[in-house]
């Protein structure tokens, strides 16, 4: 592989085939979801948090730099970066005036925008040009639901805005918000819910996509010391007043990220282990390991650890990929080389995500010659040997990501924008990197493709 130390915009990174199947235990970052959903449950309690093993990126580092601008002290440890001390303000925050840039982290938008209706503050709230083109009209009406105050700053419905929660202090008990466009917005409101002074029930009034992840939330905020009930398979959530109380809290590994490396077990015939995420993950896409075990791989979960070995046969499967979205763009970049097709179904959402993530992998694996094709909430992959290709990545990090793998089997393929991967995953091609001179243990670096 090729590449200049500041990989955002460089020229595109060749990938080259490895020599051998891959031998590797491999060590991830920490989640990103797990990362800031604990950072903001820590910044609200009550006393002193200890949060370990936190992924440092881009998403992360947005959410940072939001919280401290609301107040929040946090201090890095000397010896570790990963982990962290976050003093806890007790309650929503106070601090009026300040101009929030979630950059280009959803997560950080959905979850801090909640938290800045929440208390009598005015706040701006802005981000990158991508973050401005994602809807966030559903979760707006929402809060002037609650009672906050939401004007917007640019296009309705989108950042920038300007946020002021109820100037009496009177906020709503009740909330009703859509279910079928992100779960990041039911998210965002249960993680404030605590510190309301009636706390709060909300009401889904749709089917709920990508139900792991409220779980997920609902387990971090628990962990703090948030007092939940769960009502018709989550249709219904009510949180009790209270607020969070501090905790030692350690973030798994992230298991999205785990997703390419257990593929590329699977596609060459090789071996990876990921240590630190097994069945009892908090996360949804450990599932994507069963995934790969319909396609052929032979997959073994223990309580905390993930094996996929690669048996040479790879078939396509049809899979619902409503609760392990995030990895449907690893499946698709695999999918050609199993001996049938593969057809995805149930993630129309992800067209609403850092891009159409629907359209930018039929465009990519047709650019490479693979007969792809959209469905309304889904795609079809044929099998087929992919032509060399510069696979664009619209600043997704997940399409440069997944591809790299198809580019560790196939000979010519080049990812755009490498540096990309800093969103969510900045060591991810030291690790390819490690994989690749044998090693055989892999860990999160400092995130520039070797020269």
């Amino acid at each position: 592989m090729t590449g200049g130390a500041d990989s955002r915009g460089a020229e595109p990174l060749g990938i080259l085939p490895l020599d051998a199947p891959p031998r590797a235990k491999v060590t991830l970052p920490g989640s990103k979801s797990i990362t800031n959903r604990a950072l903001l449950c820590a910044s609200l309690a009550e006393g002193t948090s200890t949060i370990k093993g936190v992924l440092r990126s881009e998403d992360t580092e947005a959410m940072l730099s939001c919280l401290r601008s609301l107040g929040t002290r946090i201090r890095v440890s000397a010896e570790d970066p990963t982990v962290l001390e976050i003093e806890g303000a007790d309650g929503a925050p106070s601090v009026g005036g300040a101009v929030l840039d979630a950059r280009s982290s959803g997560t950080t938008s959905r979850f801090i925008a909640p938290l800045c209706a929440s208390s009598s503050a005015t706040v701006v709230l802005d981000g990158s040009d991508q973050l401005r083109g994602r809807p966030m009209g559903d979760l707006w009406e929402a809060l002037e639901t609650l009672g906050a105050s939401v004007t917007d700053l640019g296009v309705p419905g989108y950042l920038p805005v300007e946020v002021t929660g109820p100037r009496d202090g009177v906020i709503a008990r009740r909330v009703e918000v859509r279910g079928d466009s992100s779960s990041q917005f039911l998210s965002g409101l249960l993680l404030a819910a605590p510190v309301l002074p009636k706390g709060l029930e909300v009401v889904v009034t749709t089917p709920l996509v990508s139900v792991p992840y409220v779980e997920m939330t609902l387990a971090v905020m628990e962990s703090f010391g948030a007092r939940v009930e769960r009502h018709d398979d989550l249709q219904r959530i009510v949180v009790a007043p209270g607020g969070y109380v501090a905790w030692d809290y350690r973030v798994e590994p992230d298991a999205s990220a785990a997703s390419y490396f257990l593929a590329l077990a699977a596609v060459t015939g090789g071996e990876v282990t990921v240590e630190g995420l097994g069945r009892d993950s908090l996360q949804g896409d450990v599932a994507f390991a069963r995934v790969l075990a319909g396609m052929g791989a032979e997959v073994q979960l223990s309580a905390d650890s993930t094996t996929v070995r690669g048996t040479g046969q790879l078939r396509g499967v049809e899979v619902d990929m409503s609760e392990i979205s995030d990895t449907a763009q690893t499946l698709a970049a695999i999918a050609p080389l199993a001996s049938s097709a593969t057809q995805v179904e149930g993630i129309g959402f992800i067209r609403r995500k850092e891009t159409d993530r629907i359209a930018a992998v039929v465009a990519e694996l047709s650019r490479l010659g693979i007969d792809a094709s959209e469905t309304p909430d889904g795609f079809v992959v044929q099998p087929g040997r992919p032509r060399p290709g510069v696979v664009q990545t619209y600043d997704d990090h997940r399409m440069a990501m997944s591809f790299a793998v198809l580019g560790l089997v196939e000979p010519g393929i080049s990812i755009a924008d490498p540096g990309c991967v800093a969103k969510t995953f900045p060591g991810f091609w030291d690790t390819i990197g490690e994989i690749r001179a044998g090693t055989g243990t892999a860990g999160d670096g400092p995130g520039v493709p070797p020269a």
